[in-house]
């Protein structure tokens, strides 16, 4: 069964300035959201529904579809449902689709996970339910204000009951929302029939509204652990790109007395890139550094490589297109700062244990080991295990 993820993403955020592709904890705010709906096993397609240009361009970059819509859905009064109508219908003139699940994802959540998108979906496509929702349980006491006098709206003011003798609310977190889609069609309205609650902890019940959001957001996302991927990520990987040094080697150097440089490299990892290739897996290299070293080492692995690269996020572009693959295809492995572009671009990316500061909160993936030390086998062996 078809299940199709859109993202409504309008330009002119007045709080917060171009909020949704500005970068958050090193990658556009609506990357986050595009990434997880990507690596949820259950959805198909992607498509982000926007009026911006710029919108547009970023959701491509990161693996999106885009559904441009027209001005009068992009008001601060226009529902999210005209928005999801909107794309259903072009889906459907442009090319016949017809979605049978739609997952209505917020790019504001960006502490959604995959498995929260997977989950909300499979309460409609395998649960029975006509539409569902993100929760997180409730157990605050609300008030309000009645003529002057505060009186208790989910209690009783004069009965305090314990927790676990209330019966048990839930709380609504709009980050993802799962719907039958003809139904959708027909009510145009997120909420119908038969609704399910799926389930997600306070830490994650999170949307960015104000610039205070933004700093709780990005302190969040850059101590989460960054050794938590599913194999169902990696299953998808169809291409591994690697920078050269402090992935391939120690990062460090021997220099002779004539200025003669050498680096020290890992037959564990010739083995892994070894095994990548033979599981059908395109294997490349892009390095800055100008060591004929590199060449000399890819040549021997028989793999393509770049060197004295400038501007890798080109080459990788490049490599890709020329392979006919989407950035979501690709893994890509980097150490250091002149490594961010492509591990924000890439569908996964991984850094080395001891990978730079600056780039820890680009990875999807920290690995055990560290540059040199076999970061390439461990990454084949993560793959060709999430494959089998």
């Amino acid at each position: 069964m078809s299940v199709l993820a859109i993202i409504p993403a309008r330009g002119g955020s007045k709080s917060i300035p171009q909020k949704n592709i500005k970068p958050l904890a090193g990658k556009p705010l609506i990357a986050w959201s595009i990434e997880a709906a990507l690596a949820a096993p259950s959805v198909n397609r992607v498509v982000v529904s926007t009026d911006d240009d710029d919108i547009a361009t970023v959701a491509r970059q990161f693996g999106a579809e885009v559904v441009m819509r027209p001005p009068e859905l992009a008001t601060d009064t226009a529902s999210s449902e005209s928005a999801l109508l909107h794309v259903l219908d072009t889906l459907a003139v442009q090319n016949g689709y017809n979605p049978c699940v739609l997952a209505f994802i917020q790019c504001t959540s960006p502490l959604t996970l995959s498995a929260d998108i997977n989950g909300t979906v499979n309460l409609v496509l395998q649960e029975g339910y006509d539409t569902a929702v993100t929760m997180t349980p409730f157990h605050y006491f609300l008030w309000e204000d009645a003529e002057g006098s505060m009186i208790g709206v989910n209690h009783e003011a004069t009965r305090r009951l314990m927790r676990q003798q209330r019966k048990p609310q839930y709380k609504e977190v709009g980050a993802v929302y799962a719907m039958d889609a003809a139904q959708f069609r027909q009510r145009q309205f997120r909420f119908f029939g038969r609704i399910g609650r799926y389930l997600i902890p306070a830490s994650r019940a999170f949307e960015i509204d104000e610039p205070d959001d933004w700093v709780i957001a990005e302190n969040i996302l850059h101590s989460r652990p960054r050794n938590q991927i599913l194999p169902s990520t990696l299953a998808r990987v169809q291409a591994v790109v690697t920078d050269f040094d402090g992935v391939m080697t120690n990062n460090q150097v021997t220099v002779t007395q004539d200025g003669t440089e050498s680096v020290v490299c890992n037959r564990s990892d010739g083995w892994g890139i070894n095994l990548l290739k033979q599981t059908g897996i395109l294997v490349a290299c892009i390095s800055t550094e100008t060591n004929p070293v590199v060449a000399a080492r890819c040549r021997k692995l028989g793999i393509p490589y770049w060197q004295g690269e400038k501007n890798k996020l080109t080459t990788l572009q490049a490599f890709l297109a020329q392979s006919n693959l989407e950035a979501q295809d690709c893994l890509y492995i980097g150490n250091d700062t002149n490594d961010a572009a492509c591990l924000a671009y890439a569908g996964t990316a991984v850094v080395p244990q001891d990978a730079a500061a600056e780039v820890l909160p680009l990875a999807d993936w920290q690995t055990d080991t560290v540059g040199g030390a076999g970061v390439l086998r461990e990454v084949a062996r993560a793959i060709i295990q999430a494959r089998s």
